[in-house]
């Protein structure tokens, strides 16, 4: 309880950091297609999203050490606050990029700075218990900026103020604590070779899964409005791959701990082939079975940027964990960005379910690799723990770092 306790304001912060920008990314999707904008242009509002969080991954560490914690976090604030606060006062699909690189270097910075802090709190014993807790705070943020869209009206300036509050509120819990905050620590190397040579296929699965997640949360919502769901129900068909991913991570991280990794990142990724198939036959019925579908599609593809990374670090040494999660986060974002742009163009030119033919393909070739690999790839001596790996910072390394450690 003193831990929670001590931790209490940074939490609190996560929690509304994720309802303010969380939320935006649904609801620009859903108030671009009020407005009339492009598919390709709101794929566009997507892959900017990820150039601006990959700016921001570079950029936060070294923010810090000029000026503080508080001060670097009141700034990545502040920008992602101004990005979401000018949406309705210039109503343009290239202006909403720009606004949505500051949302992604808000995410990118404000993870970044409460993962630090978290890390120079946390030692062994407790690292475990505080990150539990972590993740629980961030997959419960995001189930409710989920949710909250469906409350909220697209295209609409009360929707956004909305959000915005939240981001303002998200600084009074961090600036106002009495902790001290930590002396500032170097950032990691970024080394994104390191990934290849450690793991070919923990590399390309990290890839995988950046194209997957970013092309359903920034571009999904076209798919809802594509086959006819409301807002609201679009909401909740984005809550239910969320909570399909966080239910996964349990039953998923005990197979990968007990089965050869290689074998398992190629099982789950056909699961997630069928998933796709599952949201484009799911279309075609009832309210319940989309859900469902999304619901399955979560489950599948949710862990295997967890099961990749993890396949990584069981070649890794003590000291290159670090700098191999920040290589990691780096892949993940390559993929990231380029995704929405493809998947949007693909909606605009061939229908909705070209996303998840596209998803689909993406995952047919992380197999045929897998398959690859275990012809040619060595087996590592010992499997370190699966963990459920935030893509938040390229800190995150540090929190995660193994007991043995």
């Amino acid at each position: 309880m003193s831990l929670l306790i001590s931790f209490a304001a940074l939490f609190v912060s996560v929690f509304l950091l994720q309802l303010g920008l969380g939320g935006v990314v649904p609801l620009d999707a859903l108030s671009g297609t009020e407005l009339g904008f492009s598919a390709e242009q709101i794929g566009a509002m997507g892959s900017a999203h990820f150039l601006g969080f990959f700016v921001g991954c570079w950029w936060a560490p070294r923010l810090m050490g000029s000026v503080g914690h508080s001060r670097a976090f009141a700034a990545f604030a502040a920008a992602g606050t101004t990005g979401i606060l000018a949406h309705m006062m210039w109503v343009d699909p290239w202006a909403w990029s720009a606004m949505r690189m500051l949302s992604g270097l808000a995410v990118a910075g404000c993870y970044t700075i409460i993962e630090a802090w978290l890390q120079s709190k946390v030692t062994n014993a407790t690292r475990g218990r505080a990150m539990a807790v972590y993740r629980m705070v961030d997959v419960t943020g995001n189930l409710g900026a989920q949710v909250m869209i469906a409350f909220l009206t697209p295209a609409a300036y009360v929707s956004y103020n909305l959000l915005a509050l939240f981001m303002c509120f998200a600084l009074f819990p961090l600036l106002l604590t009495r902790v001290e905050a930590p002396a500032a620590g170097t950032a990691p190397r970024l080394r994104p070779m390191l990934a290849w040579h450690k793991s070919p296929l923990g590399a390309v699965g990290v890839v995988v899964s950046g194209v997957t997640g970013a092309a359903f949360r920034m571009v999904g919502p076209l798919f809802g409005v594509a086959i006819g769901l409301e807002a609201n129900r679009i909401a909740l068909f984005l809550s239910a791959y969320v909570l399909g991913g966080a239910i996964a991570q349990f039953p998923m991280g005990w197979i990968a701990d007990k089965y050869d990794r290689r074998s398992v990142l190629i099982w789950i990724s056909a699961a997630s082939i069928l998933g796709c198939a599952g949201m484009v036959a799911g279309a075609q019925g009832n309210i319940v079975t989309i859900f469902l579908a999304a619901g399955f599609f979560g489950f599948t593809t949710f862990p295997i940027y967890s099961i990749s990374t993890a396949h990584a670090h069981d070649f890794a040494e003590q000291n290159e964990r670090v700098e191999l999660s920040a290589a990691h986060m780096f892949l993940y974002a390559v993929g990231a960005i380029a995704s929405p742009v493809i998947a949007s163009a693909l909606i605009g030119a061939f229908g909705p379910g070209s996303m998840f033919a596209f998803i689909a393909l993406a995952h047919v070739l992380l197999i045929g690799f897998g398959l690859l690999r275990m012809r040619v790839g060595r087996t590592p001596d010992h499997h370190t723990p699966y963990v459920y790996s935030p893509r938040t910072s390229f800190l995150i390394g540090r929190l995660l770092r193994r007991r043995e450690e």
